[in-house]
């Protein structure tokens, strides 16, 4: 019996495999879009300096900034547009309908607190412990994961964002140094499938077993306040206003591994065909980030960069079952990645008591070095990104004792226009390309949430 006929008995046996793209994607909130309103209007240049339960991902040193315990809801909406324009060649097998490649949202539910855990101990210092949670598709989606190649073309960063988690403390070590440590915590998930297939696909005596275990990944951050550690009660100290912080996060991602075996009455016997399957999605690399802030009575600025890691993105793929291809390949089709420096600038604006403006510019240059991923295809642009946000704070609130926050934030991320030449080990022109697309795109983020403190 020919593989063609035995490869699609066996696919059909394993109901954890399918042809549907779910726009998955190797980024998560916090490194693409900013995890709350604040995060997303400042393009993330003042979230090594946030006091909101963001802090847990950003700088977990920063939830000690604030005595009091929070409460943040909210909500997020991410609109794509990504392009690939035709430049030259011929489709092979696209599964592209028209210049649009990607326009499906992402679109989560963000739940956050913050509370002083200092009377749970016979001390009197503060420690307080955060979390932050994300859920795709409003919280009707606790885990968005695909992997797969694509003759079309396929986007590295943006799609549906899977469990968003993080849990940190921060605490106080010395006047004005704040430290904290967090924790990102993704699935990786093993399914294994025991099955006897016909030809057809119709299985029998079937066994399946599906587990997943959570993977912990450090956050470590530490933030430090120069007017609170040398001016003392100095008014006139030029120190007073100035922050320094730095936070490393180490990388992480989701990752799901499928053992079969499979037996065909007649064709294949036992102990079987195996088939494994594993591979990796929505990566975020080592990243190290630090930053200085200013401010006064009503304003404040801040400049952060970033250092991310994505040249290890290479050695994780080694092992990805689906995409290994791409970067064992040795010509032009070869997946490569680099390190990259993201700078952020961002400032706020007290327009008086109640409310308060944000703005923030970032450019991200694309960590892909190649032009060109054998069967993978993917595609990823440099991006300017910009934001705005409004902030309103309420100090007296009915029925509520502490006051009410409300923010309000939108975001634009520009991808500049791009070449990549996709490859396929199918087509009549390998190991050439059969076709050069241009990719660009547009991104616009809304966000929103409301914070009760206690």
């Amino acid at each position: 019996m020919t593989n063609k006929k035995v490869l699609p008995a066996i696919l059909a046996g394993l109901g954890v495999v399918s042809a549907l793209p779910a726009m998955a994607s190797m980024g998560n909130i916090g490194t693409t879009y900013g995890v709350l309103p604040s995060d997303v209007a400042s393009a993330q240049a003042l979230s090594l300096f946030n006091g909101q339960v963001s802090a847990t991902y950003y700088n977990p040193a920063n939830l000690a900034r604030e005595s009091q315990g929070v409460l943040t809801s909210g909500l997020m909406h991410a609109d794509h547009e990504l392009r690939a324009s035709p430049v030259s060649g011929s489709p092979f097998m696209t599964t592209r309908d028209g210049d649009v490649l990607q326009d499906a949202p992402s679109q989560q539910v963000l739940l956050g607190m913050k509370t002083d855990l200092s009377n749970l101990t016979q001390y009197d210092h503060p420690l307080y412990l955060g979390f932050m949670l994300g859920v795709e598709k409003y919280g009707d989606e606790m885990m968005a994961f695909s992997s797969g190649t694509e003759p079309g073309g396929q986007y590295l960063e943006y799609g549906r964002q899977p469990l968003f988690l993080n849990l940190g403390g921060g605490t106080q070590i010395w006047r004005g140094l704040d430290m904290g440590f967090a924790a990102r915590i993704t699935l990786h998930s093993e399914a294994e499938l025991i099955a006897s297939s016909t030809l057809g696909g119709k299985t029998s005596y079937e066994t399946l077993n599906v587990s997943a275990v959570p993977s912990l990944r450090p956050i470590f951050g530490l933030n430090m306040d120069f007017g609170e550690s040398f001016c003392g009660d100095s008014d006139d100290c030029w120190m007073n206003g100035l922050e320094a912080a730095f936070s490393f996060r180490g990388y992480s991602n989701s990752s799901t591994k499928v053992d079969s075996t499979i037996t065909i009455p007649g064709t294949v016997l036992d102990p079987g065909m195996s088939l494994a399957v594993s591979t990796i999605d929505s990566y975020q690399p080592n990243i190290y980030a630090a930053g200085l802030a200013y401010g006064r009575d009503r304003w404040r600025l801040g400049v952060t960069l970033e250092m991310q890691q994505w040249s290890a993105l290479e050695d994780e793929l080694e092992s990805d079952t689906i995409k290994d291809q791409a970067v064992n390949a040795s010509g032009p089709d070869q997946l490569q990645f680099k390190d990259i420096v993201v700078p952020r600038v961002g400032g706020e604006f007290r327009l008086d008591d109640t409310y308060m403006v944000t703005g923030g510019l970032a450019f991200s240059e694309s960590p892909m070095e190649s032009n060109g991923s054998l069967e993978v295809n993917y595609l990823d642009n440099d991006k300017w990104i910009l934001g705005l946000g409004l902030t309103a704070e309420y100090k007296s609130v009915p029925v509520l004792a502490f006051p009410v926050r409300l923010d309000l934030a939108y975001q634009y991320q520009q991808l500049e226009s791009r070449e990549f030449d996709l490859y396929d080990q199918r087509s009549p022109a390998y190991p050439q390309s059969y076709e050069t697309v241009e990719a660009e795109g547009d991104v616009h983020v809304f966000s929103g949430s409301i914070t009760l403190k206690f």
